[in-house]
């Protein structure tokens, strides 16, 4: 992926020189996958015009071209993960850099779609493929603010039939909530005894409170789970009164919730919602578990965050 990856800024680079000929821009695109082999694979890059020598503009040109030699139509390029797929991830890249501007990354992305959008393989494909990239927050690439403009540009499209729109509206409309900076959704929840609270209600301490949405019965939430609770600075964090942790079982199995309730650290609140924010669909809960790192007022600081990040934020409390 790097190699591959490196082939476009080679492009950007070297033809921006002034004097290179054709043949060297073409070579310098080459798709390398392996250092010792040059597979025959490669992304169809569009030529950019030798006139562009600044590289803000050839890396516009570049993205408001970028599919232009793409075959759509074409199910074998399409599914061949050394072309489509790699340049995917490129495009993405660059999309997410920060260096194009808003319209620049609208208008790059409607040449996109208008290509993907009228090949039903190809619309498949893609996206699924941009869910995967964009949505997964496990994803390298992961950008949430970027897949929500895929899929308004998407929802747009006369090839996408009506399950298929209520899907993306669905998940578009998952994205919008509880953004950072917006006051985190209230929910009812009920701790071990049987008292209700709510997470309006629920105090933090020093003015932060991670949210944890759980489920002891899923393999990669266990994982992060005991992360969670074998980590010292967390620990720490919550014995010194740094922050509170407000930990909620979404699912259904009460047993289930009630037996593992001591696989928790006694310093954090735990509580079931009884599905509340599952069926409500309160909170986008694709992966779990899923942190929410607030403030006093409940204000998102971040959603969704790998724990990697959460913990960043607790050292530096």
């Amino acid at each position: 992926m790097n190699g591959y990856f490196l082939g476009i800024g080679m492009i950007l680079l070297f033809s921006a020189c002034g004097n290179s000929s054709q043949r060297k821009q073409k070579e310098t695109s080459v798709t390398v996958e392996n250092p010792q082999t040059v597979s025959e694979a490669k992304f169809p890059f569009p030529e950019i015009p030798t006139m562009l020598t600044q590289p803000d503009e050839r890396k516009a040109y570049l993205m408001a071209h970028y599919w232009d030699n793409f075959n759509f139509a074409d199910t074998a390029l399409v599914n061949d993960r050394n072309v489509a797929e790699q340049g995917a991830a490129d495009y993405v890249a660059i999309l997410a850099d920060g260096t194009l501007s808003g319209e620049q990354v609208k208008g790059s992305l409607d040449s996109f779609c208008k290509g993907l959008e009228v090949q039903e393989h190809a619309r498949k494909v893609f996206l699924q493929m941009m869910e995967d990239y964009l949505y997964n927050p496990n994803s390298p690439y992961h950008n949430e603010a970027l897949y929500a403009l895929f899929l308004e540009r998407m929802l747009k499209s006369k090839y996408v039939d009506e399950a298929r729109k209520s899907s993306l509206k669905f998940s578009l409309d998952l994205i919008s909530r509880n953004c950072p900076g917006n006051v985190a959704t209230d929910f009812v929840y009920f701790l071990p005894g049987g008292s209700k609270w709510s997470l309006a209600q629920t105090r933090a301490k020093n003015n932060r409170l991670l949210l944890v949405f759980y489920d002891p019965e899923c393999p990669s939430c266990h994982e992060t789970m005991q992360e969670m609770v074998a980590d010292g600075l967390l620990a720490e964090a919550v014995k010194a009164g740094k922050l509170t942790i407000l930990a909620v079982y979404t699912e259904g199995n009460q047993e289930v919730w009630k037996r593992t309730l001591s696989d928790l650290p006694q310093g954090w609140t735990v509580g079931s919602d009884h599905e509340t924010v599952k069926q409500g669909a309160l909170y986008d809960l694709k992966a779990m578990p899923s942190l929410y790192l607030l403030d006093g007022s409940k204000k998102v600081l971040l959603k969704d965050a790998p724990y990697a990040k959460i913990r960043e934020e607790i050292a530096a409390l």
